[in-house]
């Protein structure tokens, strides 16, 4: 999916919104954007205004369409796709632009082909960064470890075993997904569920020690509040093991 204008706000820190308000101005003040022409300073922060404001527009476009489009391209040809992508969005409005900024001052408007090496340096420099920014390691993702007792359940399954409770003689096994029944002995269903660590809170329940999110005491009695916001009575017999583990 395209990366949508809003999800720009939570990437905009104190610093990048320091370094947008700044950088322009030196800008102006540095560099004429053509060497043919004189821009009065007001023109030049303008100019220098729009080609940052493309480049981010440009910049968070091409991240989505990549994302969408070119995940599992080969690299030489995705770099290449790329900048032809670039060029595309990126070189047309910036020549619109100092045209219309050019114009007005009663210039002669310089060709496209003098704003395409804004282009291309731009684009060299975002697959540049987008190139190291891969080569980077990555952290391994920590993966949850599979219980046996996943097995029993849908194949469509996907999600985390919260709590055991036995019924008669089956066991529920609430799940982020749902609750499903099996027809299993208690201990079985226990046994099943290693790797997993977790514990007996009472003779009836069994709950998996992340999913444990706190502890209450209602009416007297002490119990352990889950991920899906259930609460599972903590009996006395279990209790010192729940709180010399620290569950509780």
């Amino acid at each position: 999916m395209i990366v949508l204008p809003s999800s720009i706000l939570p990437a905009l820190t104190l610093r990048r919104a320091i370094a947008g308000l700044a950088f322009p101005p030196l800008l102006a003040c540095a560099f004429q954007p053509f060497p043919d022409l004189y821009l009065s300073y007001v023109q030049r922060l303008v100019f220098w205004v729009g080609v940052m404001t493309l480049a981010l527009s440009t910049a968070w476009v091409v991240r989505g369409l990549a994302q969408r489009f070119l995940a599992d391209t080969r690299f030489s040809w995705r770099d290449m796709a790329l900048v032809a992508v670039i060029l595309a969005l990126f070189v047309p409005p910036l020549w619109l632009m100092s045209y219309l900024l050019i114009t007005v001052g009663g210039h002669q408007a310089p060709g496209i082909l003098s704003v395409t090496p804004y282009g291309a340096l731009f684009a060299t420099g975002l697959v540049l960064a987008r190139g190291y920014s891969q080569a980077e390691p990555q952290q391994e993702s920590t993966v949850r470890p599979l219980p046996r007792l996943v097995k029993r359940l849908p194949d469509s399954f996907s999600g985390q075993i919260f709590r055991l409770t036995v019924r008669d003689h089956s066991v529920d096994v609430v799940t982020s997904e749902g609750t499903f029944t099996i027809r299993s002995r208690f201990t079985d269903a226990i046994a099943e569920m290693e790797p997993v660590p977790g514990h007996c809170t009472h003779r009836s329940h069994w709950v998996a020690d992340d999913a444990i999110v706190g502890a209450e005491r209602q009416a007297g009695k002490t119990f352990v509040r889950l991920k899906n916001n259930d609460l599972v009575p903590v009996s006395r017999k279990y209790k010192p093991m729940l709180e010399q583990d620290g569950l509780l």
